[in-house]
């Protein structure tokens, strides 16, 4: 285990995996197999669980909570009060633990406050999910995604600004800001060295 720290609110059970330079702050609990990779930091009154995956720079922002058999990646942002599910079809009266559903958020992406993500999916690299949006089906690599289920309007760059480029076709451009080239080909859209 690292050198973390943790607010004396925060509540750490033993077995928890967490990296070095690990913030946790408030009324947060960590459970004993989550594993936590380094220089994260995690919001006050966030909840993680045992079947959690959390890579190196991951920042969780306040009233967060990250169920079983959730993975993210390097370098993710979750928007504060934003929500993760596991069981698609939940009844209180029907145990379904068995049959939770992984969600994959891939390196640098970012989760909008509020947004809720149904479990299932995997959101690709350094997508944007606006405030208050509902995934419930993949979003692809660099992909701006808003509304209710939501769509995809645009891309973002890993720098996190709106590229010039339509929601959909072929077309290309540069980021102002790194100087990175993307392309659009038949609705997907990469960096040119890829």
């Amino acid at each position: 285990m690292g050198t973390y720290t943790a607010h004396g609110t925060a509540i750490v059970d033993d077995g928890a995996t967490i990296g070095d330079d690990t913030r946790i702050w408030h009324w947060t609990h960590v459970s004993s197999g989550a594993v936590i990779g380094e220089g994260c930091s995690l919001g006050q009154n966030v909840f993680i669980a045992n079947d959690v995956e959390i890579g190196r720079r991951v920042k969780i922002q306040n009233n967060v909570s990250v169920y079983d058999n959730v993975v993210l990646e390097e370098g993710v942002f979750c928007g504060p009060s934003m929500v993760f599910t596991n069981v698609y079809n939940p009844r209180s009266e029907v145990s379904r633990k068995s049959e939770y559903r992984s969600t994959v958020v891939k390196r640098g992406a970012t989760l909008g406050a509020n947004c809720t993500i149904v479990c299932g999916v995997t959101i690709g690299r350094y997508a944007f999910v606006g405030a208050g949006a509902v995934i419930n089906r993949d979003v692809a690599d660099f992909s701006l995604m808003v509304g209710v289920p939501a769509r995809r309007i645009g891309w973002m760059s890993r720098f996190g600004e709106q590229l010039e480029l339509p929601p959909y076709g072929n077309s290309e451009c540069v980021c102002p800001h790194t100087g990175d080239k993307y392309i659009l080909n038949d609705d997907v859209c990469k960096l040119a060295d890829d």
